[in-house]
């Protein structure tokens, strides 16, 4: 390695992608190549680096089969930062067992967190831990700094999708003293960004008609709790030992929730019909096909609570529990979901995003849309090209970090 792609790696390992550039701006062969992918990377230029780190990878010989590996992991990671959740993930399999095979155990590490990262968006938890596959905090120390707040990011996410609390923000203490021992400024600042999720609300709590926020761990203490929550978030209906989904059933999760808000009082069938099947009136029909609703209803939540019919409509009785509630999104927002997955900053696509939500990808633009209009989101580029993101906050920039210098050490 000549002096210039020495100096060039450092200054990006330090995040200092601009000292980078003046040393291999004017080049054009591969290690120079994937070094500049690098620094257009951390500067946000997403496309561009994704085009350099690609003929990086081209330009490698066939016996440099460690600096292609790290070209893949590299383009990997800007697939992560532009929200293309449907990069294939043979490509990284394949690279990560060749840098494990040839001993750069820390960017084969930073390969499995990318494919981690990928699974948490995508709400497959289970997925992500395997793939995580958590050491014994006792070899960490082994990684370097910034390899390790990686893995204690990907920890935290998942500990935070669980509504585990504590070990979240033990996880984001570990992280946080890595990034101060990297030295790296904008690593710091992705950690207190993830760190500031633990104290912001997490969701709305409405019971027997009144509202409140909770934080998250006021949200964990309330599902461990012995209350009926109508949990509005993930659609689903649970107690601290049953959980019923109703995802795929928005009809009778509507007539839980109304129920559940108005509990322990009943709830007029002309209000249900209105609230379930947007009906201006209930005629008998409309009656008729509510008594059906109320039945499968009842059938779902058999061991969680009992449906039961009064002089003027329905009201639901928990079983075993002192109280029925709703968790809500931490705000009344038609198009809530969507918010949330923009929140993090960085932009995403249409179909990324239906991808994360379950939803279809007419749905997802359709919402993004009236977002739009009403100023709450923004776009840019056109097609297939075109990325959603949240307006950026004054003095802020979004900014990928790739830790380890792509052609050596």
């Amino acid at each position: 390695m000549d002096s210039l792609i020495a100096a060039a790696a450092h200054a990006l390992a330090a995040g200092d992608p601009l000292r980078a550039l003046n040393c291999v701006a004017l080049r054009n062969d591969a290690p120079a190549l994937a070094l500049r992918g690098i620094a257009m990377a951390q500067l946000g230029d997403l496309v561009r680096a994704r085009a350099l780190v690609r003929s990086a990878a081209r330009a490698f010989g066939p016996r440099e089969a460690v600096a292609r590996a790290r070209c893949i992991v590299a383009e990997a990671e800007i697939a992560l930062a532009s929200r293309d959740l449907g990069w294939p993930a043979k490509p990284l399999d394949a690279a990560r067992a060749t840098l494990d095979a040839h001993g750069d155990y820390a960017n084969a590490a930073h390969a499995r967190y990318l494919e981690a990262r990928r699974l948490l968006l995508t709400g497959r938890l289970d997925d992500a831990e395997r793939v995580l596959c958590v050491p014994d905090p006792a070899g960490i120390p082994s990684l370097p700094p910034a390899a390790r707040v990686a893995h204690e990011l990907v920890v935290a996410g998942l500990a935070m999708r669980r509504l585990q609390t504590q070990a979240a923000r033990m996880a984001l203490a570990r992280a946080t003293q890595a990034a101060r021992d990297a030295g790296i400024p904008a690593l710091v600042a992705e950690v207190e960004c993830a760190a500031r999720v633990l104290d912001t609300p997490a969701a709305r709590l409405v019971v027997r008609g009144e509202q409140r926020l909770l934080m998250p761990d006021e949200v964990e203490a309330l599902l461990k709790s012995d209350a009926l929550v109508i949990d509005a978030c993930r659609h689903a209906v649970r107690d601290p030992h049953t959980v019923v989904s109703l995802a795929r059933r928005p009809v009778l999760f509507m007539l839980a929730r109304a129920l559940a808000e108005a509990w322990p009082d009943d709830v007029p069938r002309d209000a249900l019909v209105a609230r379930a099947f947007r009906a201006k009136r209930a005629d008998e029909s409309y009656r008729a096909r509510l008594r059906v609703e109320m039945g499968r209803l009842r059938a779902a939540l058999r061991a969680l609570a009992d449906i039961t019919a009064t002089s003027r409509g329905f009201a639901l009785v928990p079983r075993d529990v002192r109280e029925a509630v709703v968790l809500a999104q931490p705000f009344d927002e038609q198009h809530a979901a969507v918010l949330a997955c923009l929140a993090d900053g960085e932009a995403w696509s249409s179909s990324a995003l239906a991808l994360a939500l379950g939803a279809s990808q007419r749905t997802v633009q359709r919402a993004l849309e009236t977002l739009a209009a009403a100023g709450k989101v923004q776009w840019f580029g056109h097609g297939r090209a075109r990325r959603w993101t949240t307006p950026p906050m004054p003095g802020f920039t979004t900014v990928l970090l790739l830790p380890a210098p792509l052609p050596g050490e």
